[in-house]
């Protein structure tokens, strides 16, 4: 399992549009794939539950990948956070 705590710094955090690009992300692989966030855990294939995580710019985020393709969907998330969801700011 790896567990890698991402920075959210992007202007909006994790409204809609980002949560969509990363259930996106985490619906491609078949590892499971949870956020963590101020005591809360949530699937992240969920974008319900990652709406309901409130997480803010400048909110930290914790992501848990257990599974064959862990690797390559946490290098995919860790991309996805550093280009700020493609939002540009």
């Amino acid at each position: 399992m790896i567990e890698q705590s991402l920075d959210v710094i992007n202007k909006l955090g994790l409204h809609a549009r980002a949560a969509a690009k990363v259930v996106s992300v985490a619906s491609r692989y078949d590892s499971a794939i949870h956020v963590l966030h101020k005591g809360n855990r949530i699937d992240a294939k969920s974008i319900m539950g990652l709406l309901m995580l409130g997480a803010a710019k400048g909110s930290q985020v914790t992501f848990q990948v257990e599974g064959d393709d862990e690797d390559a969907a946490m290098a995919e998330l860790e991309d996805l956070f550093a280009r700020m969801f493609d939002e540009g700011e």
